[in-house]
């Protein structure tokens, strides 16, 4: 009970500051009846209970497993079968992911298990390549090279419509079932090795599961024609009672439930598959890890049903709303007080910032990621509503940000690519999906734009900015540390006497 009542307070601390700005707007530019308030309150609800549950269980449930996986698999000695238990894996916790349901149903131009398929095979193929990158030593910033180079090069042959779904595409689905388990399955598998560059090579994995998606959707585009794409728009529903209320989170429950029940089931197999070949867990943490799943599975359906019901009508109301007014402007230092705040709400985050806290032994904290994630989400959610309100072309900035970012990871140290790579596709979660999508998508269409080419793409720059975030924040560690270290000689020397023997400074000071 302790535990769960931590991980409460700490979703308490994420969900409450977004909560109340959009309050303050609603009193201030956007008025909302009373009826879709208490919507918007009692998903902020939802939210605090799911999350907090979701972390416990990911605690308990994914990270183990995930570490359990990546450590058996780096045992193995047969090539093939890395390969293929890795690519299964891939698939399966892909087509596990919630977030990729969302974005299915946004491109009907394509059939959702067309899409879903596509990007599964995606993440299969490319965490294959992040885990024999780790067995095999190859270096992060040169793998990126490559890698994005390849993206932009097809990107030039995808039609215009299609271009932003694709990005988006890699944000979506690392998502809360894939990075616990994914990053976990780095850990184990970097634990094999003995080297100084180990922990630095347990990041990575994410940043690279991030890059499949995206190609195998530019690759789609190419053969489907998105010229006649839609999307579902979200509708705000009409209620004025309390009853009402209750009313439409009871009717959303149960999809929310059958969807996080498929999602789970798959986790599930491979958790007892795993366990009858191996035999690695004891009778009690195999029933810490099935009370794991349940938390997890509860507060994931809580999660989604609070952040489907009550928090997305509500951005698509302020978009709407903000762009049809006279005050348009205000929609980019809105977008990125919002984007500061929401960032902290993504469940996967926290997962993320645990780790790097863990795997630095607290070197970098918490409280420093959550700064650095917030500030790089906030400018992704200003240049978001720049280009709603412009309409200018989603690769003007997705190409001279990626070359610095790129250009970053040969000059910050290891450990910090890895870390900003991996933070891009994790920002980018269900709070991005479900609220900045609605709110840039209502922008879209009040201003007259075109919804799949200046709305979409939202979710491509959240996950982009966290990249030159972090690694601007590893270049301020690298330059502390040589100042540092340039100092540590200067001090010894004051410390020496005629004799070149180091005087106790202490015991000096009380003599005098």
């Amino acid at each position: 009970m302790k535990a769960l009542y931590e991980k409460l307070k700490e979703s308490l601390a994420a969900v409450l500051p977004i909560t109340l700005i959009v309050l303050i707007l609603s009193i201030l530019l956007v008025p909302m009846d009373n009826g879709t308030a208490m919507m918007f309150l009692s998903g902020a609800i939802l939210l605090i209970l799911g999350m907090g549950l979701f972390q416990l269980g990911a605690d308990m449930a994914m990270m183990p497993l995930g570490e359990g996986l990546g450590t058996q698999i780096s045992k193995t000695k047969k090539l093939i079968i890395v390969i293929s238990v890795t690519f299964a894996l891939g698939v399966i916790i892909t087509i596990a992911e919630p977030d990729l349901q969302v974005l299915a149903h946004q491109v009907p131009s394509i059939p959702n298990m067309v899409l879903i398929i596509t990007i599964a095979i995606g993440v299969g193929i490319f965490l294959v390549v992040a885990i024999l990158r780790i067995l095999f030593k190859v270096s992060l910033s040169r793998l990126l090279l490559v890698c994005y180079m390849v993206l932009f090069a097809v990107a030039i042959f995808t039609p215009a419509d299609f271009l932003a779904v694709a990005f988006d595409s890699g944000g979506v689905t690392t998502g809360p079932i894939t990075v616990p388990f994914i990053m976990a399955m780095g850990v184990g598998i970097a634990a094999i090795r003995s080297d100084k560059d180990a922990a630095d090579d347990s990041f990575g994995l994410v940043a690279l599961c991030s890059v499949g998606p995206i190609l195998s959707v530019l690759l789609l585009g190419i053969f489907y024609n998105p010229q006649d794409t839609a999307y579902t728009r979200v509708t705000i529903p009409q209620v004025e009672t309390t009853r009402s209320v209750v009313k439409e989170f009871l009717f959303g429950l149960p999809a929310y439930l059958s969807e996080v029940a498929l999602a789970i089931l798959p986790i599930l197999l491979v958790f007892c598959v795993f366990q009858l070949l191996t035999h690695r867990y004891t009778k009690r943490q195999r029933l810490r890890m099935l009370m794991g799943l349940v938390y997890t599975f509860f507060g994931l359906v809580l999660f989604l049903t609070g952040v489907n019901i009550g928090f997305s009508p509500v951005g698509q109301l302020f978009g709407s709303e903000l762009a049809s007014s006279d005050f348009k402007w205000l929609l980019i230092p809105l977008g990125m007080l919002i984007g500061y705040f929401i960032v902290k709400a993504e469940p996967a985050v926290q997962v993320l910032n645990k780790q790097i806290e863990d795997v630095t032994d607290g070197a970098i904290p918490r409280s420093t990621m959550n700064k650095c994630l917030s500030i790089g989400v906030a400018v992704s959610v200003g240049l978001s509503m720049i280009r709603v309100l412009t309409g200018a072309n989603i690769m003007w900035f997705l190409i001279p940000c990626y070359i610095i970012a790129i250009a970053m990871t040969f000059f910050v140290p290891k450990i910090f690519v890895g870390i900003a790579f991996d933070s891009g596709g994790v920002c980018s979660g269900p709070m991005t999906t479900t609220f900045l999508l609605p709110l840039a998508m209502g922008a879209s269409e009040a201003v007259g734009g075109n919804v799949m080419t200046d709305a979409f793409g939202v979710v491509a720059f959240v996950a982009m900015t966290p990249l030159i975030a972090v690694q601007l924040m590893g270049l301020i560690y690298k330059l502390r540390e040589r100042k540092a270290a340039a100092l540590v000689p200067a001090t010894e020397a004051l410390l020496l006497n005629d004799d070149n023997e180091i005087i106790d400074y202490e015991e000096d000071s009380e003599d005098d």
